[in-house]
């Protein structure tokens, strides 16, 4: 019996030995407890945790007693200044173990208490160390309740909303407690999956935007980033919400800016051509036409130059607003630029239609307008290009329609006109003649030819006015009606006017000194502001006198009222040089205009000399003209003579100069030079058949 107990004894010991190194390699702290409370077993990582107190751990000794010891050592801060209420709290829970518990240890430390009870009245400890995690968990809920981007978490299985931030407190106007009664698809406003559902990436994630109710009702526009992670024991997602509510806005109003126009609100050139692309694919699948009509308001630079840029804004937008009230709601209304505008109208049967609708819009936009105290009345022009017989392709329909318009203003301002095949081939020859000027400017190719004025009371040869000529070996002489017009709408005037401004100079520096030349200037040469210095120049490099330069300006450009204007022809008169007014009769003359300036000269259109002899209503004119001018102190030229009759009306009216081919035509300067020496030699010079009659 010995024998059996001594080997029953043995065999306890090695299951003990057994059971120690079994708990010894846990990574939790284990304790074994008597119904009393008193030590049984306990593993190395126990010992390890409550390292303070492992001295004294032995078996039998009661866990109650190394717990006060523990306390009167300061082991455990919490029991501090409530040392008894702390142990009887702390037997409480290991004599009766319910949930979890934290203890936190002098060194900072916390632990994770678990206790259960055994068959036999027994206790069964389990210590975790989870220092660690809980400063994972003060990380989280600093960064997460400090965040100024709203944070929400969800349960991952049912998306009850766990926990927010106070970011999102103030974002969604909920309270904490009336978020954690809802779950995340109650403040979403459409979308019926949660946020974290299906597999996206980051950037898949921010490109989506999310509406969110907000408690009191309004809609905000979230990107949205999701993450999974353990709220406490419970698998959650933690959402973070980015606002964009007011970067959607702005760029909803840069995508409108984009495609609108600033001032009226209406569609721009590149929205108008969308629209125009879905309209032609809709016609090309039917029979229905559509009309583009290009509109420009008739003389909107006055209303700028006399009312000023504000004035000239509102009467844009009154236009707009007109038009638009004018049109279908199915009709596509644009602005092209700063007075045009494009109307496509579409399931048209015929062009009347669109000839009905040019007829409104002429007629709504004609009535007055009243801005600031200031009635203006303003009409326009319009051109009409129809699909698909002008074209099935928008830049294309535009452009024929533009054409239209340029030839309803040049026919007639107020009405409207309909695109003809002949229109663009007149502009290819236009857009030609731009780009051949553009190469005889470049290649010093224009040549001034030169008329001569003529001294009507004795014949002599006062001087020659220079008149561009284009040779080319093509086309032979291009008249100056074809490419004049070209240069000034392009710009190309400024360099053509100082090419014959400086070419005229040399050639006149080369004459005698008693003759002078006269050189035409256009409105727009005044506008670049260097008009000045450009004569002195020419002037300085022939060495001509300014005495001997004249320049010719129409009534237009006074029309401008500018002061820069009248300060550079005071300065050209400073210089010496004479001023004459051309084509005196055909504009809007005033004799405001002869105050104004005092010009040298002024020359009396060839429209009023024609027939002169036998059109009493002209020689009333011209009569009025030179009796103005002799009082003045003026010169008086009469253009365009060209008969016998008309040089002896003119000069028994005490005309003082006569120019026309009665006395020559335009002539290259290598003839100008003969017909001087031979002039100056006495030799007579066929100067036209009536020279004699003025010699």
């Amino acid at each position: 019996m010995r024998a059996e107990a001594e080997a029953a004894i043995a065999e306890a010991r090695k299951s003990h030995e057994r059971l120690r190194e079994a708990i010894d390699i846990l990574p939790q702290g284990i304790v074994f407890l008597d119904a009393d409370g008193r030590y049984i077993l306990w593993n190395k990582k126990y010992s390890e945790i409550y390292s303070r107190s492992s001295d004294l751990f032995q078996p039998g000794a009661r866990l109650q007693d190394t717990i006060r010891i523990g306390v009167a050592r300061g082991d455990y801060p919490e029991a501090i200044g409530r040392e008894e209420q702390w142990i009887a709290e702390r037997l409480t829970r290991l004599y009766q173990p319910g949930e979890r518990h934290e203890q936190v240890l002098a060194d900072g430390r916390c632990i994770l208490i678990e206790e259960r009870l055994t068959e036999d009245g027994g206790i069964i400890g389990l210590r975790v160390d989870i220092t660690e995690l809980k400063q994972r968990e003060a990380s989280f809920r600093l960064l997460f309740d400090s965040n100024p981007i709203p944070m929400i978490v969800c349960a991952l299985d049912d998306e009850r909303i766990l926990g927010v931030n106070g970011a999102a407190v103030e974002h969604y106007g909920y309270s904490r407690a009336e978020f954690e009664k809802l779950t995340i698809r109650s403040v979403q406003a459409f979308e019926s999956e949660p946020p974290w559902a299906g597999e996206r990436s980051s950037d898949e994630q921010a490109a989506r935007t999310w509406k969110h109710v907000r408690a009191d009702g309004t809609l905000i526009d979230l990107a949205i980033y999701s993450r999974h992670l353990l709220y406490g024991d419970q698998p959650a997602v933690l959402l973070a919400l980015m606002d964009i509510t007011e970067r959607k806005r702005a760029e909803a109003r840069l995508a409108f800016m984009a495609q609108h126009d600033g001032l009226t609100g209406l569609p721009n050139r590149n929205l108008l051509r969308q629209n125009m692309d879905e309209i032609l694919q809709h016609t090309r699948r039917s029979s229905d036409k559509a009309a583009v009509l290009v509109l420009g308001l008739d003389n909107f630079k006055a209303v700028n130059d006399t009312l000023g840029h504000g004035i000239g804004d509102k009467l844009l937008r009154a236009v707009a607003k007109r038009l638009r009230s004018t049109l279908r709601e199915v009709d596509t209304l644009a602005r092209l630029n700063s007075d045009e505008f494009a109307i496509v109208q579409s399931g048209l049967t015929r062009p009347e239609d669109a000839v009905l609708l040019a007829r409104r819009l002429l007629e709504a936009i004609g009535d007055p307008y009243l801005f600031d105290g200031h009635s203006i009345v303003i009409g326009a022009s319009i051109g009409i290009a129809m699909a698909p017989g002008d074209g099935d392709e928008s830049e294309k329909l535009l452009k024929n329609a533009d054409m239209a318009l340029s030839r309803a203003k040049n026919d007639s301002r107020g009405t409207f006109s309909f695109f003809e095949a002949g229109m663009d081939a007149r502009a290819q020859s236009r857009r030609k003649i731009e780009s051949d000027l553009r190469d005889a400017i470049q290649n010093d190719v224009l040549r001034p030819y030169y008329q001569p004025l003529i001294d009507l009371s004795t014949g002599r040869v006062t001087g020659f006015e220079a008149l561009v000529r284009w040779p080319d070996p093509e086309r032979g002489m291009i008249s100056p009606a074809e490419f004049i017009p070209v240069a000034e709408e392009t710009g190309l005037i400024n360099g053509l006017g100082g090419l014959m401004l400086r070419r005229a100079c040399a050639d006149a520096a080369l004459w005698p000194e008693d003759v002078r030349v006269a050189v035409n200037l256009s409105p727009l040469q005044f506008r670049t502001g260097n008009l000045l210095s450009i004569v002195m120049d020419a002037l300085k490099q022939s060495g001509l006198p300014a005495r001997r330069l004249e320049l010719e300006i129409t009534e237009t450009l006074l029309l401008e009222k500018s002061s820069q204007v009248l300060a550079t022809l005071h300065a050209l008169r400073a210089l010496g040089v004479r001023i004459s007014m051309d084509d005196f009769g055909t504009g809007y003359s005033s004799l405001s205009y002869l105050r104004s300036f005092p010009f040298d000269k002024i020359k009396i259109d060839q429209s009023f000399v024609r027939d002169l002899a036998a059109n009493r209503d002209a020689q009333a004119i011209v009569r009025s003209i030179i009796s103005l001018g002799i009082g003045l102190g003026v010169t008086i030229t009469a253009e365009g003579v060209e008969t016998e009759a008309e040089l002896s009306w003119l000069r028994a009216e005490g005309c003082h100069e006569g120019q026309g081919f009665l006395f020559s035509k335009a002539r290259p300067n290598a003839e100008v030079v003969g017909l001087l020496k031979a002039a100056q030699s006495g030799i007579t010079a066929d100067m036209g058949k009536s020279a004699a009659l003025v010699a």
